[in-house]
């Protein structure tokens, strides 16, 4: 495709991006690189059959649609390690333009199977490249708000804000995750220009806070101190709905209650703790950040 003007911020931003996407794969050992053929991209797209859990020939994201996608101007990145038997594919994301004018990326799905190495870390700072050079300032996806682990990655190592919150977004879903829960998703923005992490302790304050919601499991679900409040999530929800979906499903509801009851007052998710709380404010109160 071609490429839009780059602005002078996203021009200093995309010099400064390939260090940022190079040391991100360099620190997560794999190679990140763009996919544009069909076994390559066949390989993507059993990938992400297997993260979610569906048969191959019924992958989420079939190879025809990834490709056409690539077609469209969008860009499939796979990461992969070396092996005895050559590379492997260890995680993969993809992308697409979309408004306002192209200065906005979406990213419709993003895995990695070697949590804790960095290697999501890696394909995410090799899609901001990609767009940076492409003239997009912003880059928004979707994903689950029960899942901290996720939630942490976006809100604080990327530095993104949960924008909005959608209500069973798909409506019921078959795969191997998410089969027999409801589709709730959180919305984040990443700003691509800036590309920063978010410093400080959300916990900070959350003792002296009141509770306002109590959690399925009868402990504390949300806490609240003036515009700030604190929302728990389920420590592992993927196993607590393979164990129990009765419950995953009562800790949906309520994590559902305290999001929509907060994002119509203005509130914002900026921050998730490494214990499992969400920390919303209004967007002014935002963490501070700190530059890569």
């Amino acid at each position: 495709m071609t490429p839009v003007t780059i602005s002078a911020a996203g021009s200093a931003a995309a010099a400064g991006a390939p260090n940022a996407a190079e040391a991100a794969a360099r620190t997560a050992g794999v190679t990140v690189r763009t996919v544009h053929d069909v076994p390559g991209i066949r390989a993507v797209a059993d990938f992400l059959a297997d993260v979610w859990q569906t048969p191959r020939a019924t992958p989420p994201y079939p190879s025809e649609v990834l490709h056409s996608l690539v077609h469209a101007g969008g860009a499939v990145h796979a990461a992969y390690c070396a092996g005895p038997s050559g590379e492997r594919l260890a995680g993969a994301a993809v992308a697409v333009f979309g408004p306002p004018g192209q200065r906005e990326v979406y990213s419709l799905v993003a895995a990695a199977n070697a949590s804790g190495r960095g290697v999501g870390f890696a394909v995410k700072q090799a899609q901001r490249l990609w767009a940076l050079e492409r003239g997009a300032t912003t880059m928004r996806w979707t994903f689950d708000p029960l899942v901290g682990r996720n939630a942490r990655f976006n809100l604080a190592k990327l530095g993104a804000t949960g924008g909005e919150y959608l209500v069973d977004f798909y409506g019921p879903m078959s795969d191997g995750v998410n089969n027999g829960d409801e589709s709730d998703r959180l919305t984040v923005e990443w700003d691509l220009v800036t590309g920063t992490t978010r410093t400080g302790d959300p916990a900070d304050g959350r003792s002296a806070a009141g509770v306002v919601h109590r959690a399925p499991d009868g402990g504390p679900l949300a806490l609240r101190d003036g515009d700030r409040l604190w929302c728990r999530v389920p420590e592992d929800v993927v196993a607590l709905r393979a164990a129990d979906p009765g419950l995953a499903l009562h800790w949906r509801h309520a994590v559902r209650e305290v999001f929509t009851e907060a994002y119509a007052e203005g509130l914002r998710a900026t921050a998730m703790s490494r214990d499992g709380w969400y920390l919303l404010t209004r967007r002014e109160n935002a963490s501070s950040r700190e530059e890569h």
